[in-house]
């Protein structure tokens, strides 16, 4: 079973993460985890003109490795090989657009990440990706 795991660094994405680890235990066939980190580059782009590209690229990248740091940690500690992949764009658009490009069987993500007063006045990202996407959507709380 192919897991992707999104994280965005939340205690929430590590719990996750950990479920995830678990499902693959319990697995009587093997399985892999890829975590995905997803950065809104939308209100960075005219920083872009002024910056340049390659240092707004840099920063969302540089977040997107700080976002994963503990998730890798989880993993390591627990054996389980993993990949990793950083996106930008409308975040739950591209989580489901990696899971279907990937050919992932579930996507595995925490119900509430950073940004919970924002979810509640624009939407949910969780929910998003669950009416978006074309695989099953475990929500862990």
């Amino acid at each position: 079973m192919k897991l992707l795991v999104a994280t965005d660094g939340s205690n929430n994405a590590l719990r996750a993460v950990d479920y995830a680890v678990g499902m693959l235990g319990k697995l009587n066939e093997p399985g892999s985890i890829t975590l995905i980190s997803v950065h809104d580059d939308t209100a960075l782009r005219n920083a872009r003109r002024f910056l340049g590209k390659d240092v707004v690229e840099d920063y969302l990248r540089e977040l997107s490795e700080t976002d994963m740091a503990d998730a890798r940690k989880h993993l390591d500690e627990a054996g389980i090989p993993y990949e990793c992949i950083t996106r930008t764009g409308h975040v739950a658009s591209e989580l489901t657009r990696a899971a279907a490009d990937g050919g992932f069987d579930i996507i595995v993500l925490g119900s509430k990440g950073r940004t919970a007063l924002k979810d509640f006045v624009i939407g949910s990202v969780a929910r998003r990706v669950a009416e978006l996407s074309p695989i099953p959507v475990l929500l862990i709380r």
